[in-house]
C-alpha cells in the first residue's frame, strides 16, 4: 500500500521542522510507520563529509554510495534533484504509512491530493495561505489564526501535539 502524504508548509523559520517533529512524535506512538522528506534549497549542500571515504566514493564517481552503520543505514545519491518527481521521492518512502514532506512548496502547493498543514508567522500569511494551498488540515506555528475565524483550524504543536496527530489521522484514514 503507498504511503499516505502529508506536506507541511510555511515560510523560512516559521515551524516547519517543530510541526513535523511532533507529528512524528505522535503518530509514531499510535503505531505508524513515518518518513520525513526535507527539501534544502542551499544549492552547494551536500549530506556528506568532505574527505570521508563516502565522500571520496563519490568523488570517483560512484553515483550511489551506501554507508552502514551500527544502528543507520544512509544512503547518498548523486543526481540532479531539480528534475525529480514527488513520485519518485515518495518511491523512496515504500514501507511507510505516512510522508511528511517539508518544503517543496512547488511540487505540492497545487497537488489537491496532497492536504497540508500550514506554518504561519503572521496574519498576511495565514490570509494568503488558503489562496495558495489546497486542501489545508490546519495552521500551526508561531501566529495563532484562532482571532481570524477561518475555517481551517489553528493547533499549538508545542501545547497540543495530539491535536494536530488527531486532524491528520482523521484526513488520512478517511482517504482508505
Amino acid at each position: 500500500m503507498k504511503p499516505k502524504v502529508i506536506a507541511v508548509v510555511g515560510s523560512k523559520s516559521s515551524g516547519k521542522t517543530t510541526t513535523i517533529e511532533a507529528l512524528t512524535r505522535e503518530l509514531t506512538k499510535r503505531g505508524y510507520k513515518v518518513a520525513a522528506i526535507k527539501h534544502i534549497p542551499e544549492p552547494n549542500f551536500t549530506i556528506d563529509t568532505k574527505d570521508k571515504d563516502t565522500w571520496r566514493f563519490a568523488q570517483s564517481g560512484a553515483k550511489t554510495i551506501i554507508s552502514v552503520a551500527s544502528s543507520e543505514v544512509a544512503t547518498i545519491e548523486k543526481a540532479d534533484s531539480k528534475n525529480l518527481s514527488l513520485e519518485e521521492l515518495l518511491q523512496k518512502c515504500k514501507g511507510n504509512d505516512i510522508v511528511l514532506i517539508e518544503g517543496f512548496r512547488k511540487l505540492v502547493s497545487n497537488s489537491r491530493s496532497i492536504p497540508k498543514v500550514v506554518v504561519v508567522k503572521s496574519k498576511e500569511e495565514a490570509l494568503e495561505a488558503p489562496k495558495l494551498f489546497k486542501p489545508v488540515l490546519a495552521f500551526t506555528g508561531p501566529y495563532s489564526t484562532e482571532g481570524l475565524h477561518l475555517e481551517i483550524p489553528y493547533v499549538d504543536v508545542l501545547k497540543n501535539p495530539e491535536k494536530i496527530a488527531d486532524i491528520v489521522e482523521k484526513a488520512i484514514t478517511k482517504k482508505r
